[in-house]
């Protein structure tokens, strides 16, 4: 269901953290050449850090995302025995994880009930009125507070998608969406047009 290509939990992570002001596209072009030889922790680390750096020059940001895998690396071969730790608060302590970037992971990992709000779910959550906010972070908070865990279950990544390749920014399909009925946006759209 994610569009970012891996084999390991480790390189979800880095996969991850590398797709943040970037797309997933591009992510995917730039990792097969690190992901042939970095599939654990330890394997990156035994790289040199000026390798990785070429390995990644062409995505946005690319000398701090290699500082924090080689980070997070580290931190999982010190700290953790190499596997991710199923827990938010543990996981945004790693370098470059944020709160969107753990729950993605999670959510991918551990079918954890986490919604990594990004700007398609923010879009797409206000559109169909299910939050009325102004932020993703807002975003954020109000899924946790409407929705209950079992809802939010795998909701991240048709979400996502939905909001990618159907409901978009600049000329949302929204002629031929089955969520017509259910739409704040489609409704204020179409009454205008009417």
């Amino acid at each position: 269901m994610i569009e970012l290509d891996y084999e390991t939990p480790f390189q979800l992570l880095i996969a991850v953290i590398l797709s943040a002001q970037t797309t997933d596209k591009q992510v995917n072009r730039i990792t097969p050449p690190l992901f042939r030889l970095v599939k654990e922790p330890k394997d990156l680390l035994t790289l040199d850090m000026d390798q990785t750096l070429d390995f990644l020059k062409y995505i946005n940001y690319f000398r701090n995302k290699t500082k924090f895998i080689y980070g997070c690396a580290q931190k999982l071969v010190d700290e953790f025995e190499q596997v991710i730790p199923d827990d938010l608060t543990v996981l945004m302590t790693f370098p470059g994880v944020g709160v969107k970037t753990a729950k993605v992971v999670l959510s991918v990992l551990y079918d954890a009930p986490y919604v990594g709000v990004d700007t398609h779910i923010h879009r797409v959550c206000n559109r169909i009125g299910l939050v009325r906010t102004k932020k993703p972070e807002e975003t954020d908070k109000a899924i946790v507070r409407r929705l209950t865990l079992q809802q939010r279950v795998g909701m991240h990544h048709p979400f996502v998608l939905f909001g990618r390749y159907h409901c978009t920014a600049r000329s949302p399909k929204c002629e031929t969406c089955k969520l017509q009925n259910l739409c704040n946006f489609y409704q204020e759209r179409f009454k205008k047009t009417s």
